[in-house]
């Protein structure tokens, strides 16, 4: 925790994430939904449309479907890093659902928190920060060769 209140790290991928082959940080869904409740009315409506194109866009991702007498319906989302999450989806409809499912698939598990930097290396630099106008002169037309400047004593 900061002196803000909120807890905040450096920015850093999840175990390298992207140096090789990109792996998707989603393992499991598990969706619980009533077959006769009303308020599960877009999950079943997601399962019977949307599951099996979500799976086909998502090979690594393993979805369990489990119909059961229950109030609330609910996605549950494990990650490999062993992070659980559950959501509720109670009275929301296949887009909401399919948006919501997407949003899990692109998260990496780990809590939302503030950045710090935009940028950190573990061997920092005591001459900052490069960017594109580091060595260019700061005037406005920029610096101009002699034969321009004195055109006189090119000829």
């Amino acid at each position: 925790m900061t002196a803000r209140g909120t807890s905040s790290r450096f920015l850093t991928s999840v175990l390298h994430n992207g140096l090789g082959r990109y792996v998707q940080q989603l393992q499991r869904l598990s969706f619980s939904f009533s077959r006769d409740a009303p308020s599960s009315r877009g999950a079943r409506e997601f399962v019977e449309q949307e599951v099996a194109d979500f799976a086909r866009r998502n090979p690594g991702v393993v979805i369990y479907v489990n119909p059961r007498p229950c109030n609330v319906p609910r996605v549950v989302a494990e990650y490999l890093n062993g992070t659980v999450r559950e959501e509720s989806i109670n009275c929301k409809s296949v887009e909401e659902i399919t948006a919501l499912v997407q949003k899990l698939a692109n998260q990496s598990g780990l809590d939302i928190i503030r950045i710090r930097k935009p940028f950190h290396t573990d061997s920092p630099s005591i001459q900052g920060q490069w960017h594109p106008f580091t060595n260019k002169p700061t005037t406005r037309g920029g610096v101009r060769s002699r034969e321009v400047q004195e055109p006189a004593l090119a000829q």
